[in-house]
């Protein structure tokens, strides 16, 4: 009776309802997460707890994709609905994670619909070694023209010979069309034929084996168009990352309509380098909802099953979740973006995946704090230098593993983000070659400092510039230290250190 009125009070809402064959499939795909490791704990895995998180995410994949008139005449109850099922969603996950967080790592099974992938290659060959990275763009035709052939040569432009070895890109045209499929692969062959004979450009055509695609957009079960793009920009982005698992040990997200920056691929390549031996799911170079994100190859299985498992659920959302599944609590974003978007996409790409906009950032701003540290100071350069926005410097000398500097704030502060300098402008002089910058909360007094700290993140060629992101909304940071990883021998120069705080009147 209960679940009734529960229905009925749905359709009133006109929120469409979940049907027998995505329940069904819903059903299948969390018993085999839930049993893909059998243990001690697993084996009692409470499949129920799942269904829970699983419905809670189709929901919110629902509301998402409610259309614009909906929108502009029902703005209050929509925000309402999404804040309660966001926070839904978000208790239920956080409550679960840690129970399943072992089981999840453990699936590294394709997902069954990707065991029968097929695929055509429609230009160019897989590399005959395994690169250090593999540019995975996606491609539809769109309504209103493409940009595919404008980011592949901002790909090749904004990279030098020497890093086009280490990479590959691969294509995926999506769309079944043959005869768009067919002058596309023509127009690419034409344009880029170089590099498709150096094996560093490969165009493919994957379609689902055994079954039909989900998310095709003429199918009529679809309730809006936004559910439909959802389900088959989830399929595409599968069936690429499927075939991609192999050719590289890292792989970059990338959409069809990206302008790339100059040198992406080594300062991708170095920022690897300095977190190879750290824990991490997701690195991030942009602030686009989907293209700049590098994963680890070994992820990508996990990615695919996680994708084709929500197919109405937009895919930034989930790729937040993922991160969280895999014990990765906050965004790891380097700044500034190396990718940003081009061209104008069609009114139901917009309503649909809104473009989230690169956050302009004024001067640093540096709150009063004190600086401390125990590396040897020199007649009068003293370490509050270090912390100055002007043109002075602290240099010290013969650096020990654990030594540090520590800004401590005069009052805790909202900072949105930390960039750390250190050796000369150009070159390698100088530079602190291994160290990391950690975030402080409570401060005490003895010895001078805080109570505990988080890593930001390590220095990438002697720097760091990082937007710094919290658990809790109201979290705020007292301490920023910068730590000695390594003894080093030599001068060392402590150029600056940045910190960009969030306004009081924004918190409000």
């Amino acid at each position: 009776m209960g679940t009734m009125k529960w229905q009925a009070s749905r359709q009133q809402e006109n929120i469409p309802m979940l049907s027998e064959w995505d329940a069904a499939r819903i059903h299948n795909q969390l018993t085999f997460l839930c049993r893909v490791a059998p243990g001690p704990r697993t084996m009692h895995c409470s499949l129920w707890r799942c269904i829970i998180v699983a419905v809670s995410l189709v929901l919110l994949g629902f509301i998402f994709q409610e259309n614009k008139e909906e929108h502009v005449e029902y703005h209050v109850s929509v925000k309402e609905k999404k804040e309660v099922i966001w926070k839904a969603v978000q208790e239920q996950i956080s409550s679960e994670r840690k129970n399943h967080l072992e089981t999840f790592k453990e699936m590294q099974q394709r997902a069954p619909l990707l065991q029968h992938a097929k695929y055509r290659f429609l230009a160019g060959a897989p590399p005959q070694q395994k690169k250090l990275l593999t540019v995975g763009i996606s491609s539809m035709q769109p309504p209103g023209g493409s940009h595919l052939l404008d980011t592949l040569r901002s790909v090749f432009e904004a990279s030098s010979e020497p890093e086009w070895r280490s990479i590959v890109v691969l294509v995926h045209l999506s769309d079944p069309d043959p005869e768009w499929l067919n002058q596309t692969a023509a127009n690419i062959s034409r344009l880029f034929a170089p590099h498709i004979e150096a094996r560093e450009l490969l165009v493919i055509h994957g379609l689902l084996g055994g079954s039909p695609v989900p998310g095709n957009l003429s199918d009529t079960n679809h309730t809006s168009p936004c559910e439909a793009l959802y389900s088959r920009q989830k399929v595409d982005y599968a069936l690429l990352m499927n075939f991609a698992s192999s050719l590289s040990d890292y792989f970059l997200l990338m959409e069809d309509h990206v302008h790339c920056s100059p040198k992406f691929v080594s300062a991708i390549y170095w920022a690897l380098s300095a977190w190879e031996e750290l824990p991490w799911v997701t690195l991030e170079f942009s602030s686009l909802n989907m293209s700049g994100k590098v994963f680890r190859s070994s992820d990508l299985s996990r990615l695919t099953s996680f994708f084709l498992l929500f197919l109405n659920t937009p895919a930034p959302l989930l790729l937040s979740e993922f991160r969280l599944l895999l014990a990765q609590d906050v965004p790891i974003r380097f700044t500034p973006s190396l990718f940003s978007h081009v061209g104008v996409s069609s009114t139901v790409e917009d309503s649909c995946f809104p473009v989230e906009k690169e956050q302009d950032f004024d001067e640093p701003d540096n709150p009063t704090a004190t600086v401390v540290t125990d590396m040897e100071v020199f007649l009068d350069l003293i370490s509050q230098y270090a912390y100055t926005l002007n043109q002075e410097d602290f240099s010290t000398l013969d650096l020990l593993k654990g030594n540090h500097l520590t800004v401590i704030m005069d009052r805790p502060q909202k900072v949105i983000r930390i960039a750390v300098l250190t050796g000369l402008n150009e070159g390698e002089r100088y530079r602190l070659q291994q160290g990391q910058v950690e975030l402080g909360y409570d401060p005490i007094e003895e010895p001078k400092g805080c109570a505990h700290y988080t890593l930001l993140g390590p220095l990438v060629q002697g720097n760091l510039d990082q937007r710094v992101f919290s658990e809790e909304d109201s979290e705020k940071v007292s301490c920023i230290r910068l730590l000695v990883l390594a003894s080093q021998k030599g001068w060392v120069l402590i150029r600056q250190i940045r910190v960009w705080t969030q306004p009081e009147e924004e918190e409000s």
